[in-house]
């Protein structure tokens, strides 16, 4: 390691003073302000220079030595990172945190209201991204060399507000102002070719080539953000792909007075990197969707290969030097892009470029959930990517014929089954089949989960290729998700067992020893306190609602989805409202229900939901008969930093999905670590969280996937559970009624529930989640025993760090060791 860099990234005695100098430095270099003129942003932004630049130094040791070394790397291949603010994250996997909160009070500042200028980056919306984001902190972490490849939106999601109770969506104008963590790379700017269509060219002997021509163009320019790991020997960096036309200006055209048409072909390239996941409820979203992931998926492809070519002399070598996980079926259309790439450009023949496809790809699967799984019509592909449609023809034909037809002679069903293209009016192309096909690997993200691929979802690709398929269980950065979001017990937890623990997650079964101790148990249930003090205090800012630390503190915080079943928590809420006012006298323990969740702009049952919970907010809150013995609070916008406020202070994690239809899940993870709670169904990851924590201190109900399947198979019926169960009528039938909202609001939740048939069967786990809830008031009331059970959660939990994953799809799937450098 070169003495500058080994100087700058380790903190010592004078590290502080360092600091303060770099900052300063920064400060008025770049920022041009002095201290008597800077505002709070000013600070943020010298802060995360003077780090940039620290990172960045030891970035070009670590590139020089991969490049030396040539390398294996990873490349991860996600339409979305959740990632947060970066600078409190940096300073924590830097050990620079302490340091720089001294500096900052010797110069006069408040660390806290510097770290609050910071926006969260607009680049991802739900667990998909924050997997990605933590899987990035693991890979610099554990010294793997990695590139993570994504767009640079511009607005990411959307900045949510509720009127009336009702979903607003709003531009996230995140990088209206820049962001310092950002570096431009002009230089490795990529050309995008879309739309056009296919000729055949001869050659002087004869021999055609499909070659793709008649193209519309516009760029790909990429900005690096350094990822630093703990301890901060090394520095990978995500590569964020921003599309610019690439003709800017007709200069001929506003002359002529066409001001607006002068600009067209700008404002409709830019438009791809605008925004996260565009409506697709229209035609022209769809089409804007596939082009957004062409272009980020072609766009990473040729960087991968620009980088390969100029080290290595043969193609073949690819796979030795490259693994590319496809995270989720968004970037599937890089099977056939790199055929493309291969076969038309690099003149390979198909069997060996078909060789280097699948040797390299992977695809990690998220969802079982069919309409999750994309399918592109063959009228859209024809019209964006005509030489694609032509590649997926082909890989499909030649699989069919000489692989599926060879298991299964003269079994047109297993034809039909297995085809990438489904027929139907249009021809749908099947892009989850397309990655099982095109990877030498493809993973679940829970046991459960991994069970039911190989189960329903891909059972007759498994019998086909049973050694491709794998499991490896979600984890999450315990960095970010303890270190950083909850320093008090993160430094209590250090008095205790040592302070190797961010690295080595399972040491936290040392706490176990101690778990008897009074002092321990009193301590660790303050910082709780204070957490949900903190919480409070962000919920009277944000909801302008008034809550009591001491009561029991209900979360449940995700992207709102029917089968994520918010609104069985709420009927939930109804439940406890109506036997209060029934009888405000009852002995029940104080309970804030908090919730944090998007709903995607199309989708207006999510959105109903949302409203109806926060209509129910509106009339518990305000009700002086039962006082503080029942709230509700919707946390509007939320993201990363508000669930690092959430977490911390939660009491109960809601885990309640239909059981089979959540891949894994993260929060309950994270919510586990920090000592709550989970009340959940047998789904996901929460299975395998109660195999760790213990059948005892963990709060399961309601069907498993079996139960689910028998259900359905005998003929489920949502009104057999409305007319069996008075309480359950009673509340179904009051939020339909106009008590909360003007009658017809909430229709459509009505007959998602009764007449659509319970899709999520919620009446049907309804009785039993109420009971559960009733086990929690009785668990919550022992104070010493709750103390135990939550000091057992972060204990037990160690399983669940991404470095853990990591090192699994290092070992098992990328063949990929790690680069001390």
């Amino acid at each position: 390691m070169d003495t500058m860099t080994e100087t700058t990234i380790t903190s010592d005695t004078s590290s502080k003073d360092l600091l303060k100098k770099e900052i300063l430095e920064q400060l008025i270099r770049v920022q041009a302000h002095g201290l008597e003129t800077a505002t709070p942003r000013d600070w943020w932004c010298a802060i995360s220079l003077a780090l940039r630049g620290r990172m960045l130094e030891r970035a070009c040791t670590v590139r020089r030595a991969h490049r030396q070394q040539n390398v294996k790397r990873v490349y991860y291949l996600s339409l979305e990172y959740l990632m947060g603010r970066l600078l409190e994250n940096n300073l924590v996997n830097l050990d620079l945190l302490h340091d720089c909160r001294d500096a900052l009070g010797d110069l006069g500042q408040d660390f806290d209201t510097i770290l609050e200028q910071g926006p969260d980056m607009g680049l991802g919306n739900g667990g998909l991204g924050r997997l990605a984001a933590c899987f990035m902190d693991s890979l610099a972490t554990l010294d793997l060399p990695a590139v993570g490849y994504g767009i640079n939106y511009e607005f990411g999601l959307f900045r949510q507000s509720f009127i009336d109770g009702e979903q607003k969506e709003a531009p996230d104008e995140w990088r209206r102002y820049g962001s310092p963590w950002e570096i431009c790379r002009p230089e490795y700017t990529v050309e995008v070719p879309v739309y056009g269509h296919v000729e055949n060219q001869f050659d002087e002997l004869g021999q055609g080539r499909p070659v793709w021509t008649g193209t519309r163009s516009f760029l790909g320019v990429p900005w690096d953000v350094p990822i630093v790991g703990y301890t901060g020997s090394t520095v990978n960096f995500m590569r964020l792909w921003e599309s610019k036309a690439s003709n800017d200006f007709d200069f001929d055209v506003f002359n002529r007075g066409g001001y607006v048409e002068a600009v067209r072909e700008k404002a409709e390239s830019e438009s791809i990197s605008k925004v996260l996941y565009p409506n697709d409820s229209t035609e022209g979203g769809k089409e804007l969707r596939l082009v957004q992931q062409y272009f980020f998926v072609t766009c990473s492809l040729r960087d991968i290969m620009r980088r390969h070519r100029a080290s290595n002399d043969t193609w073949d070598s690819l796979p030795e030097k490259a693994a590319i996980q496809l995270n989720d079926t968004h970037p599937a259309i890089a099977v056939p892009e790199l055929m493309r790439l291969l076969i038309d450009e690099e003149m390979l023949p198909w069997d060996q470029a078909w060789g280097i496809c699948q040797a390299t790809f992977a695809y990690t699967n998220h969802t079982l959930l069919p309409e999750a799984l994309e399918k592109w019509s063959v009228p859209l592909f024809q019209k964006v990517l005509p030489r694609h449609l032509q590649i997926i023809f082909e890989i499909n034909k030649r699989f069919l014929d000489d692989v599926v037809s060879k298991k299964w002679p003269g079994d047109d069903e297993k034809l039909a089954e297995l085809s990438i293209i489904e027929e139907g009016h249009p021809k749908q192309i099947r892009m989850a089949y397309l990655a099982v096909i095109g990877s030498h690997a493809t993973n679940g993200v829970a046991a459960l989960h991994t069970e039911l691929l190989i189960k329903d979802l891909f059972k007759t690709f498994h019998e086909l290729y049973p050694e491709r398929f794998q499991n490896k269980t979600n984890g999450i950065t315990p960095r970010r998700w303890l270190r950083a979001c909850n320093q008090e017990l993160s430094a209590l937890i250090d008095y205790k067992i040592g302070s190797d623990w961010p690295r080595h997650l399972d040491r936290l079964r040392d706490l176990e020893e101690f778990i008897d101790e009074p002092a321990f148990q009193t301590e660790f249930m303050a910082i709780k306190h204070r957490n949900k003090e903190r919480l409070a205090a962000l919920i009277q800012e944000r909801c302008g609602i008034t809550v009591n630390p001491s009561a029991l503190f209900d979360v449940q915080i995700k992207r709102l989805h029917e089968y994520k079943r918010q609104h069985l928590n709420l009927l939930n809420i109804l439940t406890q409202y109506r036997r209060l006012i029934q009888n405000p006298e009852l002995d029940v323990v104080p309970r804030v229900f908090i919730f944090g969740a998007k709903a995607a702009p199309g989708y207006e049952l999510a959105k109903e939901i949302i409203h109806a919970i926060n209509a129910v907010a509106e009339k518990v809150n305000n009700d002086e008969r039962i006082g503080d013995k029942l709230k509700v609070a919707f946390i509007p916008n939320y993201g990363v930093s508000s669930a690092e406020v959430i977490i911390p202070a939660a009491d109960l994690s809601e885990q309640i999905s239909t059981a089979g239809k959540e891949a894994s899940g993260t929060g309950n993870m994270k919510l586990a670590l920090n000592g709550a709670l989970t009340i959940g169904t047998l789904d996901g990851a929460n299975v395998e969280i109660g195999e760790e924590v213990g059948d005892d201190n963990i709060f399961i109900f309601g069907k498993t996937v079996e139960e689910v399947e028998d259900l359905w198979n005998a003929g489920y019926c949502a009104y057999d559970e409305y007319w069996a169960d008075e309480e359950l009528r009673a509340v179904i039938d009051w939020i339909s009624s106009d008590y909360f909202a003007p009658k017809g609001s909430f229709d459509k939740l009505r007959h998602s529930l009764l007449e659509g048939g319970d899709p999520y069967l919620v009446l049907a786990d309804y009785r039993a989640y109420v009971e559960a809830q009733g086990r929690v008031d009785e668990a919550y009331k022992d104070k010493t025993g709750w103390a135990k059970m939550a000091i057992l959660n972060t204990a037990r939990v160690g399983k669940f760090s991404s470095d853990r994953t990591i090192s699994e799809y290092a070992e098992q799937i990328w063949n990929l060791p790690p680069v001390k450098v």
